[in-house]
């Protein structure tokens, strides 16, 4: 468990998730936002893109899966950890959460909760990977959002529907 990261998404629950540039630059701008999901990039951009967000004094999280030029392999947390300075990482592969965890940086698994195979899932892979957060997509389902509260014993955020400007 990561009370630190708790703490500050209990104080700042606006999370940005960022799809581009523009997005980042406002998103860089915004000091009510302390945590931010990276959703694109390469392995040649990445870094910056972390740096930037990091000048801001903000908690990066990367979605690695979305990162262009990874693998869906271990490797991968193993490269956004030595070779950008991003606190955490997104995915909705397990081995690359635990992996995550192993390196001590914080960990956000995004499950799409679509069917009730999804729903009962989630118990299953909470006692294996324990990521920090459960990301539940799409966010606007609120019953399915408060079982899967009662299920696990992390944050649960919303995702898939809100834009910033």
């Amino acid at each position: 468990m990561n009370q630190k990261l708790y703490d500050l998404i209990e104080a700042n629950p606006v999370i940005a998730a960022v799809k581009d540039m523009e997005g980042l630059d406002v998103c860089c701008k915004q000091e009510e936002i302390k945590v931010v999901l990276i959703l694109f990039g390469d392995i040649c951009n990445i870094s910056a893109i972390v740096e930037q967000i990091k000048e801001s004094d903000k908690v990066v999280m990367v979605h690695i899966d979305l990162i262009t030029g990874l693998s869906s392999k271990e490797v991968a947390v193993d490269f956004i950890r030595n070779h950008t300075s991003a606190d955490g990482i997104v995915s909705t592969k397990p081995a690359l959460i635990k992996r995550a965890r192993e390196l001590s940086l914080y960990t956000t698994l995004r499950v799409f909760v679509l069917d009730s195979m999804a729903f009962e899932n989630i118990e299953k892979q909470m006692s294996v990977v324990r990521p920090d957060i459960i990301e539940i997509l799409p966010g606007l389902m609120p019953k399915v959002i408060c079982r899967v509260c009662r299920l696990v014993e992390v944050p649960v955020i919303a995702g898939g529907g809100g834009v910033l400007t």
